[in-house]
């Protein structure tokens, strides 16, 4: 593995904390996609793609096994909703031909919430028992195995949302950014407790923009 790429490598040390390059990028590329995802910007997709491959070596380096799988996950979304917010059918596409904003649903949501719990109990039974079925991948135990899986479940059902313009996503991504600030600071990967900190508050401002864009609709003028 590249230098670069492993947590050992330090960028720089601040207040006595020895920053990474792989934490301090990541977190840069992921900081930077999420705001422009919050502005409903398209270009916040392919910046995703890099912040997403550091995050991977991240995680993984540091026993966060559920959040290492996430970004194979994520990779694959980001280039699925990239092509879905630029390619939308007639229907449902805004002034400027992408994707336009809705809401989801009740009954999807409510559906969504008891597959949310089932998958992350089956998913933190798995996370607690990697190091034992392949001790050759997964040396030591994973970390937080049922809460790391549950926000690794909410990960997922936020991106699905997110690529699809729904509304909800924001408060999925915001109850998940609670938690792993918590959890990150648990692990000593202060920058990106930090960053996802920050994640809490674009959140909540995103669920704000994209609700008024939505109520927006309202005025645009039929299509001739």
């Amino acid at each position: 593995m590249p230098d670069f790429l492993r947590v050992e490598t330090i960028f720089f040390t601040v207040l006595g904390y020895p920053m990474s390059y792989l934490e301090f990028f990541g977190v840069l590329t992921g900081a930077v996609a999420v705001w422009l995802s919050a502005r409903a910007n398209v270009w916040s997709w392919p910046l995703s793609l890099v912040g997403i491959v550091l995050s991977f070596f991240l995680f993984f380096q540091v026993q966060l096994y559920p959040d290492t799988f996430l970004q194979v996950f994520f990779f694959v979304t980001s280039l699925i909703g990239w092509w879905q917010w630029t390619h939308p059918a007639p229907r449902e596409a805004d002034q400027k031909e992408e994707l336009r904003i809705t809401y989801t649903p009740r009954p999807v949501l409510l559906l969504g919430s008891i597959g949310a719990l089932v998958a992350t109990a089956l998913l933190g039974a798995l996370a607690q028992r990697l190091h034992q079925w392949v001790p050759l991948v997964f040396s030591k135990p994973s970390a937080f195995p049922y809460l790391d899986s549950f926000t690794t479940v909410l990960s997922i059902a936020a991106t699905f949302l997110l690529m699809r313009k729904k509304v909800e996503s924001w408060y999925v991504w915001l109850l998940a950014d609670v938690v792993l600030t918590y959890v990150y600071f648990l692990k000593g990967i202060k920058f990106v407790g930090i960053e996802y900190a920050v994640f809490c508050a674009v959140a909540a401002y995103g669920a704000y923009h994209w609700t008024r864009e939505f109520r927006g609709y309202a005025n645009e003028l039929p299509a001739a």
